[in-house]
């Protein structure tokens, strides 16, 4: 099913793929509402697109005030087609630094239920969905969430459990007669903040290229996007793999 986007909200917008699809959705002509922690990112694309086709909002998913930020920006956006979760943080970290972990879960995982959840109940209460015009829910996690990888406990665990998380609201939903669907965008390596430029990263993919994946598997409403295809068949090769061999495996240092 191709669906024609007129609304989107990005959380998780001033960096990254977040930027990278905003950009290209805001080329397009897609009224826009944008949302991350540094405002004057926010307020650059809104000064380049205009404010007619981009409202912004300032917020950390980590603090309670975001889900009432993120109300102040549907009511001003309107009842948006979709929602997508861009917002996340990951390093490797093999001395296991407490505060880097613990921000990586808290990020990922406390953020996405605080900003999901929050828009899943806002769908409820909307006469502008239905079961022919559903809400789509789309989170960026990674194909690090198939296995724990042990130079990144924390992401990895946290996109692994971004993942389950997405299984148990779509289950959630036709429980309770949610008209709302979901897609779990599970890139590779992709150039971004996140990445150390000083080391060399197996097939890499530019910001441009990862937003061309994700914006046609959000027109599409794919259940699951993996790109590309490389990393298809490594995720599936890893799947093979029994629990005992996988934690044997020292994974090369990067």
């Amino acid at each position: 099913m191709v669906g024609r986007i007129e609304r989107m909200i990005i959380v998780g917008a001033t960096s990254g793929i977040g930027r990278e699809v905003a950009e290209r959705m805001a080329e397009r002509g897609v009224r826009l509402g944008l949302a991350g922690r540094r405002l004057e990112l926010l307020e650059k694309l809104q000064a380049k697109y205009g404010h007619q086709r981009i409202a912004i909002a300032q917020l950390d998913v980590t603090e309670p005030t975001a889900a009432e930020a993120l109300e102040t920006l549907l009511e001003e956006v309107g009842a948006p087609d979709v929602l997508l979760y861009a917002s996340g943080v990951g390093k490797q970290n093999p001395d296991l630094e407490e505060v880097r972990e613990l921000n990586t879960v808290r990020t990922n995982c406390e953020g996405m239920v605080r900003i999901v959840d929050r828009f899943v109940n806002y769908v409820k209460g909307k006469t502008s969905y239905s079961k022919r015009h559903k809400a789509h829910v789309a989170v960026i996690t990674s194909v690090a969430g198939t296995m724990g990888m042990g130079q990144a406990p924390a992401y990895s665990a946290s996109k692994s459990m971004q993942s389950a998380y997405i299984v148990a609201l779509a289950q959630h939903a036709r429980m309770q007669h949610i008209p709302v669907t979901f897609t779990d965008i599970r890139p590779g390596f992709v150039a971004t903040e996140l990445l150390n430029p000083d080391k060399h990263y197996p097939m890499l993919m530019t910001k441009a290229e990862a937003a061309r994946h994700i914006i046609r598997g959000i027109e599409r409403r794919k259940r699951i996007v993996i790109f590309d295809w490389r990393f298809r068949c490594i995720v599936a090769l890893w799947r093979l793999i029994p629990r005992w061999l996988w934690e044997r495996i020292t994974i090369v240092k990067n």
